[in-house]
């Protein structure tokens, strides 16, 4: 009796300690990631991308991403349909942290613009032809919901 008790302590107190030293990055927070890999404005909506974090994220001073961490992101629209062609719109999907897989959800999403396209056509947001978001393009997201780590 006395080590069936011993050990629903132990678990008890090491949930409450591993639960006390999570934590949560708030809805709102920009992440700062480079593409890993290139990405065709024709790829397919639903095909997935892979990006590093351009720069470290703090939430109340403690550095809780380090620049590095991997993320996993998708492709939400293309030029890959010629008839419902639009504009190429990634989101990040999910973060490795430690080993697992933390899944997030990013708001509005990055829209990766063709630069070789005119002047008047990028005014009008009319996107020219095929194009490529080259391996390190620099992308911007915000965090939707708070992610707890």
């Amino acid at each position: 009796m006395t080590n069936k008790l011993f050990l629903l302590i132990a678990i008890v107190i090491g949930h409450s300690a591993a639960n006390s030293f999570a934590v949560a990055i708030p809805a709102g927070t920009t992440l700062v990631v480079q593409t890993l890999n290139t990405i065709h404005s024709n790829d397919r909506v639903g095909r997935t991308f892979t990006a590093q974090l351009n720069q470290d994220v703090v939430v109340n001073g403690k550095v809780v991403l380090r620049a590095g961490t991997k993320f996993d992101g998708k492709i939400e629209s293309s030029q890959a349909n010629p008839f419902r062609s639009g504009p190429l719109v990634l989101n990040l999907t999910d973060v490795s942290v430690n080993g697992r897989t933390v899944p997030i959800k990013t708001v509005g999403g990055f829209q990766v613009q063709n630069l070789a396209m005119h002047a008047g056509a990028r005014a009008r947001g009319i996107t020219v032809g095929p194009f490529v978001a080259p391996h390190g393009l620099r992308m911007e997201f915000r965090l939707a919901q708070p992610v707890k780590l």
